[in-house]
């Protein structure tokens, strides 16, 4: 009998090499096959100015191949939008009968840089998506070889983390809503009325720390509204100097805004993209030198 480890559905490779394009800065991606595949991400990347279009491969494409579908999408897509940078992500059907798509690129022949990526949805960790764009990318010396490493190392501990901690730990994970946000509020008013002290973490990934800062920048907010005695220290993962430009940005950006807010972080714990090891560091600088403080907010 065939072993199944897990069950329950998981992130797509395909869609994990768009948003590696869009940290890329890529201002098209191309998606070689049908015109239904990973629709609900490709449209959602619109918002961050990438432009996500389709060769729309049909049974007969599938059958007899459709390298000119996307050779003439190439051409069309420079004809209307002079991107500076392309990229071309392969599907399940256009990567099951083989499509050659260098070739394609080749014979559309463009004098922008061109990230092709030879992906399918068959791979059971999404991050291997990310190291394959990557990898193109230092192909045709978008990123050197130095971040390539550092990036596949971090890839590599986050799939490792998955599999101890998230979705790859079991073999069926129940959907959760988790806890409701207003009891966990209601919570954390009371320990700062009460004076305790608060350890306030975030660890986000990438874009998702627009979001999560806004918890941490609560928690100071709270404190000051309240004329809590607690003391706050701020830890987060948003070193402005590693990374991709894009995600740097974020980070300055957040930096930025917390700033003109009156937060300051106190511990600084990675960048944005060091998500699968700012947690062990985070860790090591709590016990080393805030194990006296009472209760800990942890978010990302």
């Amino acid at each position: 009998m065939a072993d199944i480890k897990i069950m329950h559905p998981r992130p797509s490779a395909i869609v994990a090499a768009l948003y590696t394009l869009r940290d890329l800065d890529a201002d098209v991606a191309i998606l070689h096959g049908p015109p239904g595949c990973s629709f609900k991400h490709a449209r959602l990347l619109e918002e961050d100015d990438l432009r996500v279009v389709t060769t729309a491969m049909d049974e007969t494409d599938f059958v007899f191949g459709g390298r000119e579908l996307l050779t003439t999408l190439l051409e069309k897509v420079t004809e209307l939008w002079h991107p500076k940078r392309i990229g071309v992500v392969g599907t399940c059907a256009s990567m099951i009968i083989g499509e050659d798509l260098h070739q394609a690129v080749a014979d559309a022949n463009l004098d922008v840089p061109v990230i092709v990526v030879e992906m399918h949805a068959g791979y059971h960790e999404n991050t291997h998506g990310v190291i394959v764009t990557l990898e193109s990318a230092r192909d045709v010396g978008i990123i050197d070889d130095h971040e390539f490493e550092r990036q596949k190392a971090l890839l590599e501990e986050a799939t490792l983390l998955e599999q101890r901690h998230g979705a790859a730990s079991k073999e069926y994970l129940e959907p959760s809503r988790g806890d409701l946000k207003y009891r966990v509020s209601e919570q954390i008013i009371k320990l700062l009325e009460d004076g305790k002290d608060c350890i306030n973490i975030m660890n986000a990934k990438k874009e998702t720390a627009y979001m999560f800062s806004d918890i941490l920048l609560a928690i100071n907010e709270c404190a000051a509204h309240i004329g809590s005695d607690s003391r706050i220290v701020n830890l987060a993962n948003l070193r402005t100097d590693v990374g991709l430009p894009r995600v740097q940005q974020y980070a300055v950006d957040i930096l930025r805004d917390l700033g003109k807010s009156g937060v300051q972080i106190h511990e600084t714990i990675g960048g944005l993209d060091e998500y699968p090891i700012a947690g062990k560091t985070a860790g090591e600088i709590v016990e080393s030198k805030y194990s006296d403080f009472d209760f800990a907010v942890i978010s990302g």
